[in-house]
């Protein structure tokens, strides 16, 4: 049975506050806790008893049997999957000399939950390793992040930074492309390389003025057929996905 301090700790981690004060985050579905588990250190698993006898191999450092009425209190899922797991936040370092051997991307106050998280699994699926978001991007570890992100997380590292201070001093070691509605098409105009910063912008204002100084390769990502009229922009996430797919096809 739950009790009421763990029930106000858990509740609590709906806010970025706690999170951040806590150093803890919460992840639900059986197939995010799994993904989690072996990569993440996990403070407290509460789960079902049926959910516990299907994965009995899982470790944390205190587990609770709890009904599903109980867990559903605790819950922000409308229809809980058996287990709700509440993870430490990892931190990472990070050798800035490492951005010329290797492709990274970086978010410029990306805002929706959603899209960061889709784009964290973007990266997992290209094998991007470092993920560096200005300090005003979207909080990767609340819930609805952490579930877009289906797992990738445990293998990608996110790093929050000042953003045009890091890009700053990564200029004179590596490539850094931003995306464009007035740069080279992605596809026949811009040479691309191996290694590098991808920068991404916000959903409503794209990159941001002190970000697009450090840019040094601007990049479109043309519609078609060339001239027609379609919709005004991508959805980040989405061209995220296009832009690592071209680079990572260069390599073959």
């Amino acid at each position: 049975m739950l009790s009421k301090s763990k029930i106000k700790l858990i509740t609590s981690l709906a806010q970025k506050k706690y999170r951040d004060e806590y150093g803890l985050f919460i992840a639900e579905s059986t197939k995010l806790v799994l993904d989690l588990l072996p990569l993440l250190d996990c403070d407290l698993l509460v789960a079902t008893p049926e959910w516990l006898l299907k994965n009995s191999a899982t470790k944390a450092q205190e587990t609770i049997e709890v009904t599903e009425n109980e867990l559903r209190k605790i819950s922000s899922q409308k229809t809980p999957q058996g287990v709700l797991a509440v993870f430490r936040k990892p931190v990472y370092t990070y050798d800035i000399n490492a951005t010329g051997r290797e492709l990274s991307l970086a978010l410029d106050d990306v805002q929706d939950p959603g899209n960061l998280g889709t784009i964290i699994r973007i990266a997992d699926w290209f094998g991007i390793e470092n993920v560096f978001c200005s300090l005003h991007t979207a909080d990767v570890f609340g819930t609805k992040a952490i579930q877009a992100t289906m797992g990738a997380l445990a293998r990608v590292k996110v790093h929050y930074v000042d953003l045009p201070a890091f890009l700053q001093k990564c200029a004179d070691k590596t490539a850094i492309y931003g995306t464009f509605m007035n740069g080279g098409s992605i596809y026949n105009e811009q040479e691309l390389s191996p290694n590098g910063i991808i920068v991404m912008g916000n959903e409503g204002n794209g990159i941001s003025k002190e970000v697009e100084k450090h840019v040094s390769k601007r990049l479109l990502i043309p519609n078609f057929p060339e001239g027609k009229a379609t919709s005004e922009s991508l959805n980040v996430g989405i061209a995220t996905a296009l832009v690592c797919a071209e680079f990572r096809r260069r390599m073959i």
